[in-house]
């Protein structure tokens, strides 16, 4: 397994997704860098499970905050692209994702999930990491839940905010609040 520390460079990637308008393409580190855009990078386990969506959608559905705070958002499982398609053309209200503004990037050949040490080896399957990379593509901040525990984008979005601070933050820190 792949370590990753904070602080260090991120490990560089690239995979196939799906696009907000539901069209085939790549996303990569790389081009987040060079755009100088943080990026927050998730894992999720699979395709038409039921954690999985309530996570994805919520994201989309912050997906301005995210973009006012120069943030971009890539969600990725070790399904296929064809799955991800699959899975967005169906209605949320039956299980499905339905538009998201963000693109879901599809890592089948598990190389990336096991670069940033989230690939469950036996199930081909990733954990529920999420990694948040600054615009010189260093790993700024990481956290790896469970499975069956979904994550909170509230708080993701605090953790964004006070990473940007460039400040020393204290705990229970919320933007507007003083830093230290």
């Amino acid at each position: 397994m792949h370590v990753l520390m904070v602080g260090r460079a991120a490990p560089k990637f690239e995979m196939d997704a799906v696009m907000p308008d539901k069209s085939f393409g790549k996303v990569s580190l790389e081009e987040n860098i060079k755009l100088k855009k943080w990026t927050v990078l998730f894992f999720y386990p699979m395709d038409f499970t039921f954690v999985c969506p309530t996570e994805i959608t919520e994201m989309s559905d912050y997906y301005d905050e995210f973009d006012e705070l120069d943030a971009r958002l890539i969600g990725a499982s070790t399904d296929t692209i064809y799955t991800h398609l699959a899975w967005i053309n169906t209605d949320r209200t039956k299980n499905g994702l339905g538009q998201l503004q963000y693109p879901l990037a599809a890592d089948h050949n598990h190389q990336v999930a096991r670069k940033y040490g989230v690939l469950v080896e036996e199930e081909g399957i990733a954990l529920r990491g999420l990694f948040i990379i600054n615009p010189e593509g260093e790993l700024q901040y990481v956290v790896v839940h469970h499975n069956n525990i979904g994550r909170d984008t509230e708080e993701v979005l605090r953790v964004l905010q006070a990473l940007q601070t460039g400040r020393l933050c204290p705990a229970s820190w919320r933007p507007g609040d003083d830093t230290i």
